[in-house]
């Protein structure tokens, strides 16, 4: 998995994340988290005897919806460590009785995360990322594009999970399986081509790349529906197939126009794109 790390604050403490740059979703550590809302002396000791607990009275094992992910210890060594994305963050953060609890969810919030369910208002959330697409110089076309192709993902992943396929590696693979059908490149092969680095690649996507990103995900979804994939192995082989309507799509369009539709065209300014490239 690529990933790059961050250091983020909430309330001037420390939490260590990490980026995805498949899953595109940042994940934060965990022992961190129960650190701040918690201001345990021993916040390692209160996460393992939480897990305990919730397993105790909920029969839910909080470890399978967590990530191990090396993250650098107060040694300067990488250990690995539990983590968990913003999803899974929430439901750990309701087991944990914290007056810091909402403040924090707040704090996730204005990160602008995305998904956030029942705590945050998604009617608030939604309006929140139009004004920062439209403040970072994105079309209203281009904006509702955006929005319709991620809840084209959405309904996708949606279907996924009462599927049986596990989050996070599983929907990572797929997701790399249609990407690389449609387009002939990997996720990480695309972001390369736009010189990106912890970006979201679809936010630099063109019009036309988010409408085949759309169309291979909702063909995916249609075809898995049809056939009633179950698990990964079958999910596999619909996400071939959905990609492959895109590739066709794609093909057929590039043949008519002469012109490619994935590109390495991005939306950073300037100065951020030479240092992507000096980094390199």
């Amino acid at each position: 998995m690529a990933q790059s790390t961050e250091i983020k604050i909430f309330e001037e403490q420390k939490i260590r994340t990490t980026w995805d740059e498949t899953l595109e979703e940042w994940y934060f550590s965990v022992v961190d988290v129960v650190e701040v809302l918690t201001e345990s002396i021993n916040p390692r000791d209160y996460w393992f005897k939480m897990k305990q607990r919730v397993k105790l009275e909920d029969g839910i094992e909080l470890s399978t919806i967590c990530r191990q992910l090396k993250l650098m210890s107060a040694d300067g060594k990488k250990y690995l460590t539990d983590c968990a994305n913003v999803q899974s963050l929430f439901r750990i953060i309701q087991s944990i009785p914290s007056p810091k609890a909402e403040p924090f969810k707040q704090w996730l919030a204005k990160v602008g995360y995305e998904r956030i369910k029942e705590t945050i208002d998604p009617a608030q959330s939604i309006d929140r990322a139009r004004k920062n697409w439209a403040k970072l110089g994105r079309s209203e076309k281009w904006i509702q594009q955006r929005m319709t192709g991620q809840e084209t993902r959405n309904k996708l992943t949606d279907y996924w999970k009462d599927a049986g396929v596990k989050e996070n590696q599983e929907f990572a693979a797929l997701t790399n399986i249609i990407h690389q059908e449609w387009t002939g490149l990997t996720v990480k092969e695309h972001k390369d081509l736009k010189n990106l680095k912890s970006q979201n690649l679809r936010d630099h996507m063109n019009e036309a790349e988010l409408i085949f990103t759309a169309l291979a995900e909702l063909s995916t979804r249609e075809i898995a529906e049809s056939e009633q994939a179950k698990g990964f192995n079958e999910n596999a082989k619909a996400s071939k197939k959905g990609g492959n309507v895109a590739k066709n799509a794609r093909k057929e369009l590039e043949a008519k126009t002469g012109k490619s539709v994935v590109t390495g065209d991005n939306f950073l300014p300037p100065t951020i794109v030479k240092k992507e490239l000096n980094s390199k």
